[in-house]
């Protein structure tokens, strides 16, 4: 298989790619900003460092290094106020739903693979009754060694049954393209996520940029897929 053929599986990314977590992630950063007697901050502030975990949300939510000591109780805090609420506001993006109907009458597995815990990735999962969609879900907390290290990928190709050069990573953050090249997969970097000005997409090596879920089908194996020829879907 080349590196341009149809793929069998898709590995999505969480945050971002999969759903828009943003507006949970800025409330909770907002309520201990509170919570501290500050105001809150807007949300465009906060955007590029959402699909980043929460040491970066804490470093621009209070101006703190991590090697501050106020920075971890700050952080865990914010993690805490975060799981009490963290499906508020949280929803697939526009398309993803109909994507996945598509993959899943197509028999195309498909998983998630994200750096989020699982402490709060499987709760968000069954509160908005994904739990049981994805053929694997590996999580930050899963495995020694997160994205940008492909093992995490590895390991939800090994979960859905295929070789990695089977499989579609689709991710919009650089570590998730890093991740999927180095394990051997298709790459779609999803520019509808939490880029930030700094981010040079096309400068990242995936395969294919996506400006909304629904291109995703074009680089899988469905029958809609398959009258494109793949050097239709290069960058």
């Amino acid at each position: 298989m080349n590196r341009l053929s149809l793929a069998r599986g898709v590995l999505l990314d969480l945050d971002g790619t999969l759903f828009d977590t943003a507006p949970d992630l800025v409330a909770a950063l907002n309520a201990l900003r509170s919570e501290q007697g500050l105001p809150p901050l807007p949300a465009a502030l906060l955007a590029s460092a959402v699909g980043h975990g929460s040491v970066p949300m804490i470093a621009r939510g209070f101006d703190l290094a991590p090697s501050d000591p106020r920075f971890e109780p700050l952080r865990e805090r914010f993690l805490a106020l975060y799981h009490d609420n963290l499906s508020e506001h949280t929803r697939p993006y526009d398309g993803m739903e109909g994507v996945l109907d598509h993959l899943e009458a197509a028999d195309i597995p498909w998983g998630i693979v994200t750096n989020k815990p699982g402490w709060l990735t499987h709760p968000l999962m069954e509160a908005l009754g994904y739990q049981h969609r994805p053929s694997c879900v590996v999580t930050g907390d899963d495995l020694a060694r997160r994205k940008p290290h492909p093992f995490q990928i590895e390991t939800g190709c090994q979960a859905i049954g295929l070789a990695p050069a089977e499989c579609l990573v689709v991710g919009d953050a650089e570590r998730d393209i890093q991740a999927g090249r180095r394990a051997g997969t298709m790459t779609l970097a999803a520019t509808y996520g939490y880029l930030s000005g700094d981010d040079r997409v096309s400068r990242w090596g995936a395969d294919g940029l996506i400006i909304q879920p629904g291109e995703i089908l074009r680089w899988v194996a469905t029958a809609s897929a398959a009258a494109l020829a793949p050097e239709s879907l290069a960058v």
